[in-house]
């Protein structure tokens, strides 16, 4: 197969940014708004701000604190419990892999590279820990609705948060394990 020239480059990723605004969108609109609407409307000021700081302090933590978050030392796990369907309708996930490939043939989600993967790690860790702030702020709401007995809140914030952070941090650990796999077979063909 031909390697993708740089006019294909640059059309693949103009392509890539337009289609990933689409899940990106939809996932964020349909997870974030009905946790604005509750902290807006719902939370005393002065407990968001100390809820959004004990979320932000996560996005500090080091890649040596987020693999013990992993759940598994393989996929099999992971794909036990559906991470790999959910990559399917995620940003970058599957189904616009396969829109870019149907219009770019050559094109490959992962280069056959050290620097691509070693790259695409650091990606998924820093996906991880803006998911795991926000899994946390979230958690936070929800005992918040919780203890105000606002029982309808804390179930949707419950779910919004299996949908938006849960599930995104599984993705990520999962696709850091494929990509370690990746790694060493590329080391091993080197």
């Amino acid at each position: 197969m031909d390697p993708v020239s740089k006019k294909d480059l640059s059309a693949i990723r103009r392509r890539l940014g337009l289609y990933n605004m689409v899940p990106n969108l939809f996932w964020s609109v349909l997870n974030l708004v009905p946790i604005s609407i509750y902290c807006y409307n719902q939370m005393d000021r002065m407990v968001l701000y100390i809820f959004g700081a004990i979320g932000l302090l996560h996005l500090f933590f080091p890649k040596s604190m987020i693999d013990t978050l992993q759940i598994g030392d393989s996929v099999v796990i992971y794909r036990k419990l559906g991470v790999h369907l959910v990559n399917q309708v995620t940003q970058n996930g599957g189904i616009i892999n396969k829109l870019i490939k149907k219009r770019f043939p050559a094109y490959k989600s992962v280069a056959f590279r050290p620097s691509s993967i070693h790259k695409l790690i650091g990606q998924t860790y820093a996906l991880e820990k803006f998911h795991l702030a926000l899994f946390v702020f979230y958690s936070l709401a929800m005992v918040y609705a919780l203890v105000h007995q606002q029982f309808g809140w804390a179930f949707i914030i419950l779910v919004t948060n299996l949908i938006y952070n849960v599930y995104p941090n599984l993705l990520q650990q999962y696709i850091r394990l494929k990509l370690v796999v990746y790694r060493k077979k590329i080391q091993s063909v080197s």
